[in-house]
């Protein structure tokens, strides 16, 4: 059984900053990319970075230079650093990750999501 769990959103002003943390637990032997999404009220999801194994990293336009997205692979752990932070980017935060399990199967997971407003 393997979970994918998400946490750190929360309320922050304008301007302001949050972590994000998301870790992946369970019958794996390796992760391999993950990556942070983002879905607004009455919008569809969108890709928000990605990191792979290696740490080669992939932004949507709006995040960077705002946005960065690290990993610790012994931690089967991937961040999301935010500053910055504008209105717009208020929506649930889900993480990614595709893993391979202890039979040797690849597979895909995703987090419950965690909420991130921004508002004064």
């Amino acid at each position: 059984q393997v979970q994918v769990a998400e946490s750190g959103g929360g309320l922050v002003q304008p301007g302001g900053s949050l972590r994000l943390s998301c870790a992946a637990s369970g019958s794996i032997v390796r992760v391999y990319d993950m990556g942070w999404y983002r879905q607004a009220p009455g919008k569809q999801r969108e890709l928000v970075a990605t990191i792979t194994r290696d740490g080669i990293t992939n932004y949507v336009d709006s995040v960077k230079g705002r946005f960065t997205i690290s990993r610790d692979n012994a931690k089967k752990t991937v961040y999301l650093h935010t500053n910055s932070l504008k209105p717009e980017d208020t929506a649930v935060y889900s993480c990614n990750a595709n893993v391979k399990l202890v039979d040797g199967r690849i597979r895909n997971y995703w987090g419950q999501g965690t909420q991130v407003t921004v508002s004064s």
